[in-house]
């Protein structure tokens, strides 16, 4: 067997990590769709031929960690003896590629000289429409087949040449067919520069020496996290949440899980979760991965380039048919469910690490989007944006401010630039919100009020799944309220909705306001400097102070 040194190894790293992140150049350049190139609402990974993971680019957190099973179920499918140089393979079968309809992945194989394959490269991007029910997001279906066009692991570009009719189904199935295929084409674009890459690395170093380093990358991430592990605590911790709503009922829905901690495994089992919803919140077990692989990361190798050899101590357990794992046909669309998950998975830990981990952020991302036609150019327009929130403060520092949920990673808000430009909403306030960060010894961060004024007719959709029950604080912390939409605010129509599709006119208002992070520690351990200058700076104000810490000015 080849044996390389680690000089050698860490070159090797470098090599495959900076193909993926040109990958990611190409896509962010070449995209139509503003949820691509501004948000960056992708993920790009590369596999070997065992399909484990040695490369990815930084992008959405849980689309990286649904690649790693989305690859697998969609070639088992397709079959690797079927892939040829050249193809491309696009998927967005929410149980295989464990994400909703509407985020396309492409993959693409690497052969080396000899004709045998080398890699898997992947690309999954968020597409506006696939001829869903509904345009833009779709928040009530009962049925995947209510959610758009899918593809199970169909050949869309074979010997490097596109396939015209599946080119030209995806085309008659989208109401906004330029921006799809110009993203389709985006994708593939990059990974022909992967491609590209990937052979020249192939050229440069020889594959017995790339697998070698290969083999030696995974096994230190496999030896890194074992010794992270003995760090932990071992025990089993529960917790529980709830989401406002499944999408057609108004009934809160119960989630569970418990992290079990031992010497060579780190599991985590939603068992106790709700079962199946019969709205779009259930969430393919793939996705359900994701969000515990970035849980697992965060708290084992966070500054660790990612690879296989990290994930192989950690087990996910969610029964078939139930909230955390989707079986056909359940609806998949609104994946908020991670996002709060996410959280509750944290909550659990946390009672065993109090010490070692931060406090809730806001909880929930506020999703928003607006649909119409747009007076200028008399197009269609399905423009989306995710709110910042505040996050939980930590053992030893208050929480940021105005950052995009911790489930978003390197994710950005849409700038308001392009939502005026793009759409006919004008932001009249985009402000951190006073008082919306929980108090403590540390304070949480501020959450946002956005105030949104319509220019004209169209339809306004919000996506939050968290507005009744707050983000948690910890360690004698205050909890933050709860995140809030309202729509026509000052108004007779004024009212407070959660994941809603609400048709707007010319001159209506809505206030989207998200939550601010938990508290840690008590309250009465926070200087009086730093009060001061919570109150001077405009987080909180001299009521809530006197109320949360007793402060008083000076006379």
């Amino acid at each position: 067997m080849t044996t390389v040194d680690g000089a050698f190894t860490e070159i090797v790293q470098s090599y495959l990590s900076a193909a993926a992140n040109e990958m990611k150049a190409t896509l962010v350049r070449t995209s139509f769709n503003p949820v691509i190139y501004e948000v960056l609402d992708f993920g790009i990974s590369v596999y070997d031929d065992k399909l484990d993971l040695i490369a990815e680019a930084p992008g959405l957190t849980f689309f990286l960690g649904a690649n790693d099973y989305a690859v697998r179920r969609v070639l088992d499918y397709y079959g690797r003896e079927n892939l040829k140089e050249g193809d491309v393979l696009i998927s967005n079968y929410p149980y295989w590629n464990g994400a909703h309809a509407a985020d396309a992945t492409l993959m693409a194989p690497v052969f080396d000289e000899h004709g045998k394959l080398f890699s898997v490269m992947l690309i999954r991007a968020h597409w506006m429409d696939l001829g869903a029910k509904d345009p833009g997001y779709v928040l009530d279906s009962t049925d995947m087949h209510q959610e758009g066009l899918v593809f199970p692991g169909t050949k869309v570009f074979s010997d490097g040449k596109p396939v015209q009719e599946i080119i030209e189904l995806i085309k008659f199935n989208s109401r906004m067919p330029e921006h799809v295929l110009g993203d389709l084409n985006a994708q593939v674009a990059a990974l022909r520069t992967g491609e590209r890459r990937l052979h020249e690395i192939l050229k440069k170093f020889g594959r017995a020496d790339l697998e070698a380093a290969i083999a030696a990358i995974q096994t230190h991430g496999e030896t890194m996290t074992a010794e992270a592990l003995k760090s932990l605590p071992k025990g089993s911790w529960s917790a529980e949440d709830i989401l406002d709503d499944d999408g057609i009922g108004d009934n809160p829905v119960p989630m569970k899980v418990t992290v079990t901690i031992t010497d060579d495994d780190f599991t985590i089992d939603f068992d106790g979760s709700s079962g199946a919803a019969k709205g779009p919140i259930n969430m393919p077990f793939g996705a359900t991965q994701a969000i515990c692989k970035t849980v697992f990361k965060s708290l084992t190798t966070p500054h660790h380039v990612s690879n296989a050899g990290q994930m192989r101590a950690l087990k996910v357990k969610a029964e078939e048919g139930t909230l955390f794992h989707a079986k056909y046909p359940a609806p998949t669309y609104t994946l908020w469910t991670g996002i709060v998950a996410l959280e509750l998975v944290f909550k659990a830990i946390a009672k065993a690490i109090p010490d070692r981990l931060a406090a809730s952020s806001g909880g929930d991302v506020p999703g928003f989007m607006m649909i119409g036609t747009h007076p200028d150019t008399g197009q269609m327009f399905a423009i989306s944006n995710n709110e910042a929130c505040g996050w939980g403060a930590s053992p030893d520092h208050d929480g940021a401010s105005g950052l995009l949920h911790l489930s978003e990673a390197i994710v950005r808000t849409t700038p308001l630039e392009v939502m005026e430009t793009k759409t006919t909403m004008l932001m009249e306030r985009v402000e951190l919100t006073p008082d919306s960060g929980g108090a403590g010894t540390h304070r949480g961060g501020a959450g946002v009020t956005r105030v949104i004024r319509f220019l004209d007719d169209g339809e306004f959709l919000t996506v939050v799944k968290k507005t009744k029950s707050p983000p948690w604080a910890l360690n004698g912390g205050v909890q933050p309220a709860a995140n809030r939409v309202t729509l026509f605010p000052g108004t007779d129509r004024e009212r407070d909705v959660s994941t809603q599709r609400t048709p707007v006119k010319a001159g209506d208002r809505i206030r989207v306001m998200s939550a601010g992070g938990g508290g840690h520690g008590d309250p009465a351990g926070r200087s009086r400097e730093a009060i001061a200058a919570d109150i001077a700076e405009g987080y909180v104000t001299l009521a809530a102070a006197k109320r949360d810490y007793g402060y008083e000015p000076d006379a």
